[in-house]
């Protein structure tokens, strides 16, 4: 069953870098190189305190100063700086492929299970929110990826191996140095929880921003119609504050953390070099041996103390995957059966409903369609009219498999949908819904929509039989026109009339016809009635009427209220019953009612 997207705060930890691993698994060539890289670099960035130990033991004090043992310490420490330059440029390429990489695979595996879902997943989760996590967490992830988790893999090498030497150089100072960092390990698991569960409530607030801005740029008119201009901005104003409020909290939290960690671990180091000293002092420490130590430990302290960022991030990241998990791992409700029934060949076109019953999921106290029964033979066009909320538009979502009946059997042909792959349901449905939906791409790829591999013959032909091809042939790139976003380069008939051209080329044995024309003015509506009366010959018509001229040319008026058949019949003979329709014709259809 599909549910709400969770926005709880996280309390997983960061098992669900999880998501993370598996992809990048798929390139084990790639995390071998940024291991080696990452090992090469650690080390070299351990091997420059060696080199000053071995200038100032050999160079300086060991040998009297000689330039010949100076020139050699340093001829070292050149090379340890040029192996170090060359491994990290290397660790940088490999973990920002793999960066890029991850999150290429993960935003291509979501929009693929997205796909796969049914209208109720979309109807209880914003698109704004999905598009978040497609964009902000997955940001999130390829830092994590690409530069988190490789600066905390090379702030532990660092860590471990920096410790490994400063034993090598004085067991002593190293152990009393070694007692300290445990100390510092406390409040990084304390904040650190607090950390997480603020930076998912973070993540959220910013959702919350791009789920606001989608939808007033998208209702602009209506906001600049209806002068509410200082009203959104005060309402964004105050989302964005939340966010701000969020973040500051988070910020304060890491603060607070990463001083108390560094403060912890560079006065341990400051208190074991005072010993140090000491030691020098006594001759029990060579002076190359305690700068080297001074250096390493600072590196061993820093990369501790690194750690407590690193930590922070990969908390968010771990949020970010586990939204992202969310959408990835929800499951369609609507699938094909394990062995699904094959539509017979060829096509008929029956479409019927039989007992059927259906309450949407977000409005179970309310039925859609109660007890309903209606057989639609190959080829009839059947006007579906009635008020609103009485399931007109149902019968299309059902039709189409989009859900399914709670009781009752819906057939194509003889055959129950829940039997059938939806995909080959679909594949014997055209449909022309009343709002168009017109994709931000050339005219071609608009129409071809409804077969994709259509050629630009099958293209003019659809177009000439939707009375489409003269102001397509008009636009500037002729085909190849963008469209704009949602058709902002058409007017209403105009996308109207595509979307029929559309239908034509998808050439179904089943029409569903939302009819769209109410809006339109005298002219466009006729160019889009006689497009409607050439794509409903030969098929299988349900028409939801809005339009006098629909319904008279149906060969049956069903007439619907509160998800059962209240009437059916011709339009004549519904208008002297005096019945709902006859009420309905007087104040929905034409004058010629009248």
């Amino acid at each position: 069953m599909a549910s709400s997207l969770d926005t709880a705060p996280d309390k997983r930890r960061l098992g669900e870098l999880g998501l993370i691993w598996r992809i990048a698994a798929r390139y084990p060539g790639r995390i071998a190189g940024a291991l080696a890289a990452l090992i090469v670099s650690s080390a070299a960035t351990l091997g420059i305190p060696y080199g000053f130990k071995r200038v100032i033991d050999r160079g300086f004090v060991g040998s009297g100063g000689s330039p010949a043992h100076v020139a050699t310490s340093f001829h070292y420490l050149l090379m340890i700086v040029g192996v170090l330059a060359i491994a990290t440029a290397l660790r940088f390429y490999y973990v920002s492929w793999l960066g890029e990489r991850v999150i290429a695979d993960v935003r291509r595996e979501v929009q693929a299970n997205l796909l796969t879902l049914s209208p109720r997943f979309f109807e209880e989760n914003r698109p704004s929110e999905i598009a978040s996590r497609l964009t902000a967490d997955t940001a999130l992830i390829e830092q994590v990826v690409g530069s988190s988790v490789s600066i905390a893999l090379r702030n532990i090498f660092i860590g471990l191996g920096g410790i490994a030497y400063m034993f090598i150089l004085s067991p002593k100072l190293a152990a009393l140095l070694l007692l300290a960092i445990p100390v510092a390990v406390v409040p990084i698991v304390m904040f650190g929880r607090r950390v997480r569960a603020h930076s998912r409530t973070s993540q959220d607030r910013v959702a919350d921003i791009g789920a606001t801005v989608a939808e007033v740029v998208g209702a602009m008119k209506i906001v600049q119609g209806f002068n509410q201009e200082s009203r959104e901005r005060r309402r964004f104003a105050d989302v964005v504050e939340r966010a701000f409020a969020a973040s500051r909290t988070r910020i304060v939290i890491r603060a607070i953390m990463t001083a108390i960690v560094i403060g912890l671990i560079f006065g341990a180091v400051t208190l074991v070099l005072q010993q140090g000293a000491v030691d020098v002092a006594r001759g029990r420490m060579t002076g190359g041996s305690i700068f080297a130590f001074v250096v390493v430990a600072g590196l061993v302290a820093g990369a501790f103390g690194a750690l407590t960022e690193t930590y922070g991030d990969l908390l968010r990241g771990a949020g970010a995957a586990a939204r992202l998990g969310e959408l990835l791992t929800e499951k369609a409700e609507i699938a094909a059966p394990l062995k699904p029934q094959a539509l017979p060949l060829p096509p008929r076109g029956g479409l019927s409903f039989d007992h059927v019953e259906f309450r949407y999921p977000t409005r179970l106290e309310v039925a859609a369609l109660h007890d309903f029964s209606l057989n639609i033979e190959p080829g009839e066009t059947v006007a579906i009219v009635g008020p609103s909320g009485a399931g007109k538009s149902t019968l299309f979502q059902l039709a189409q498999r989009f859900y399914d009946p709670m009781a009752g059997t819906v057939r194509i042909d003889g055959v129950a949908l829940t039997q059938v792959n939806p995909a080959d349901v679909r594949a014997r449905i055209a449909i022309v819904p009343q709002d168009t939906v017109i994709f931000a791409a050339s005219a071609r790829d608009n129409l071809r929509y409804g077969k994709w591999d259509a050629d630009d013959a099958a293209i003019w032909a659809a177009a000439e039989s939707a009375n489409a091809a003269k102001f397509l042939s008009d636009l500037p790139q002729g085909l190849d026109t963008f469209m704009g976003e949602g058709g902002a380069r058409l007017s209403g008939g105009q996308r109207q009339r595509l979307a029929i051209a559309r239908a034509v080329l998808r050439d179904a044995p089943i029409l569903l016809l939302d009819e769209a024309t109410s809006a339109l003015d005298a002219e466009s509506e006729r160019l889009v009635q006689r497009a409607l009366e050439r794509l409903m010959k030969g098929r299988t018509t349900i028409v939801i009427a809005h339009r006098l001229a629909t319904v008279r040319m149906a060969d049956r008026i069903v007439v619907m209220d509160q998800g059962r058949i209240v009437e059916e019949g011709k339009h004549d003979a519904l208008v002297a019953r005096g019945g709902l329709y006859a009420r309905l014709a007087k104040l929905q259809f034409d004058s010629e009612v009248a």
